[in-house]
């Protein structure tokens, strides 16, 4: 369901014959009687990354979403206050000077 469908390439209608003759290749005898190990497999990816899935992605996403609306509440409570402490303030000044 979440794997994307690619189109399929349009085949090629004409085939295209090459003209030229192709070079003649050379064997060669190995310099040396020596047994050589196979190439090295490609690297693969770590452990920490072959467990990454859909459902890791989406806890981390939604505990960032639950974060970020708890900070913007902390943000939205310390203006509230500031504000109210601002008007306790300029209520008491004018109570003061009378």
């Amino acid at each position: 369901m979440f794997r994307p469908k690619y189109p399929e390439a349009p085949k090629p209608s004409i085939v295209h014959v090459p003209t030229a003759v192709p070079a003649v290749q050379h064997s060669h005898a190995p310099d040396c009687s020596c047994q050589h190990a196979p190439a090295p497999a490609p690297a693969r990816p770590s452990g920490a990354l072959r467990g990454i899935n859909a459902g890791t992605v989406g806890a981390v996403v939604t505990v960032g979403i639950v974060l970020t609306a708890l900070l913007a509440a902390v943000a939205v409570t310390a203006v509230s206050v500031a504000v109210a402490a601002v008007v306790m303030r300029s209520l008491l000044n004018s109570q003061r000077r009378r």
